[in-house]
């Protein structure tokens, strides 16, 4: 780290000599300043690779002085001295531009930690927007959440992830964690719905072993697996409120206490999380807790629904059949004008999702290597709706997406329900296992022949194929 400086802005000599003599040991030129004025004559005569401000200082607010970096010397991240327990002025400071805070009593290891992974920042010009390969598209709206989360990505403050179901909120978690000093560290997804709730503490904190029936072995936690890394919350909002208290407790004081532990252990992880749910509601009605809605919701960052982004479809399609037909190993198909202007009007309740599942179904029935618009298959009736699906409060759609046809087959046997009413998705594939059997044996396993006795294309069933494991 030699010849990377620092600022401290601090009016206790003792406090200022404290952090003067830890950053000096680790290889840091440091300056020092006692008021917002010193530290604003500071900056105006050299650069600096990094702040340290206190948050009450004889002239003024270290907040202003957060605002004042942010604003004028934005390539310099700035972290803020806080009083022990005073979470609201924290949050306040990372909503300023704040990096990151440390609270009194200064935790030394902590406190290196933290400059470590300010100084890991790349300058904008190379960490910036050009960089989120993931986040695909030119539109205006694309170009404005590129810039959002290369800010995003320069600051540890908690991040709320807004959109509509299947929008690409955790392409926008991954992009934020890829662009950020913690990209060499761990990204853990969860996804807070499909946690069984009496399995929740012990997913997310971790257990000892014999801490309860069945607890055989130690188990590390969700926190402890992203310790160095970004731990993202998806659907944040079906967390039970009990779950909520315990992981306020966890978010307030950096540490968890795993199940039949009397120890806390302290943990370094960004936190992000998001949910197609209106989570201003949820807190209206008593469903999440205000408290962590607020510490969750430092900044918030919207996602934009495919159709205001729909001149970026035909970068999606382009994209989206490549992998297919890598996938497959077959040839990438075109597509008509017809089909690309049909996907243009087309509502998309799903968002990118849904535009995955649409190109995927019409890759394997279209013929000669063409996706014509009834390859599609979704309702004409929805084309062209005006209504906003994405701004729902619950992001669904009650409409069913239609599900892939044999296309062609002259005639269907009607289908008996199964008398053991278990997994219906089962016995469907069971059926439709016995038929491709059948036309394989009749055909001496000739899959052209095979494919034209069922009435479906050969990709369709190279994918059934692959799809059901008969390959």
């Amino acid at each position: 780290m030699t010849d990377r400086r620092v600022l401290i802005v601090d009016d206790e000599p003792d406090i200022r000599e404290l952090l003067e003599i830890t950053l000096g040991r680790m290889g840091l030129e440091t300056e020092s300043a006692a008021t917002l004025q010193e530290a604003r004559s500071h900056l105006e005569k050299a650069e600096f690779d990094f702040c340290l401000t206190d948050m009450r200082l004889p002239d003024g607010n270290g907040i202003d002085l957060v605002r004042h970096i942010s604003t004028d010397y934005s390539e310099t991240p700035v972290a803020m001295i806080t009083a022990h327990g005073s979470m609201d002025t924290a949050i306040e400071a990372l909503k300023a531009g704040a990096f990151d805070f440390v609270s009194k009593p200064v935790d030394l290891a902590q406190l290196r930690n933290l400059v470590d992974q300010a100084l890991k920042l790349q300058p904008m010009a190379e960490g910036g927007p050009g960089t989120g390969t993931r986040l695909l598209g030119e539109s205006p709206a694309m170009q404005r959440l590129r810039k959002q989360v290369a800010k995003m990505a320069r600051s540890q403050a908690p991040v709320y992830i807004s959109g509509g179901s299947g929008s690409g909120k955790e392409v926008v978690a991954r992009a934020i964690h890829e662009q950020g000093p913690r990209a060499a560290g761990p990204f853990v997804p969860v996804n807070c719905g499909a946690i069984p709730s009496e399995l929740m503490e012990s997913e997310f904190f971790g257990h000892k072993k014999g801490s309860f029936t069945g607890a055989t072995s130690d188990k590390e936690g969700l926190f402890q697996a992203a310790n160095g890394g970004t731990l993202f919350l998806d659907e944040v909002a079906d967390l039970p409120l009990p779950m909520q208290v315990k992981l306020l407790r966890a978010i307030q004081e950096k540490a968890v206490r795993p199940v039949g532990s009397q120890q806390e252990n302290s943990i370094d992880v960004r936190l992000l999380s998001a949910t197609h749910k209106d989570l201003a509601r949820l807190v209206e009605i008593g469903d999440f807790r205000q408290d962590l809605y607020y510490r969750i919701n430092v900044i918030e960052l919207k996602v934009p629904s495919l159709r205001e982004r729909a001149e970026d479809i035909p970068l999606f399609v382009k994209e989206m059949l490549g992998k297919l037909a890598q996938e497959y190993g077959g040839d990438s198909p075109t597509i008509s004008a017809a089909a690309m202007d049909a996907l243009r009007n087309y509502a998309f309740p799903g968002n990118v999702r849904e535009l995955e599942n649409i190109l995927e179904r019409a890759y394997t029935l279209c013929e000669d290597d063409c996706i014509e618009v009834g390859d599609l298959q979704f309702s004409p009736a929805a084309a062209g709706e005006d209504a906003d699906f994405g701004s729902s409060a619950d992001g669904d759609d009650s409409r069913p997406i239609p599900a892939a046809s044999t296309a062609g087959a002259t005639s269907a046997a009607p289908l008996r329900p199964p008398e053991d009413p278990g997994s219906l998705e089962d016995y469907l594939e069971s059926i439709e296992r016995n038929k491709i059997t059948e036309a394989l044996e009749a055909t001496r396993w000739n899959k052209t022949a095979a494919a034209k006795r069922l009435g479906i294309t050969f990709r369709a069933l190279r994918y059934r194929l692959k799809k059901l494991g008969m390959e």
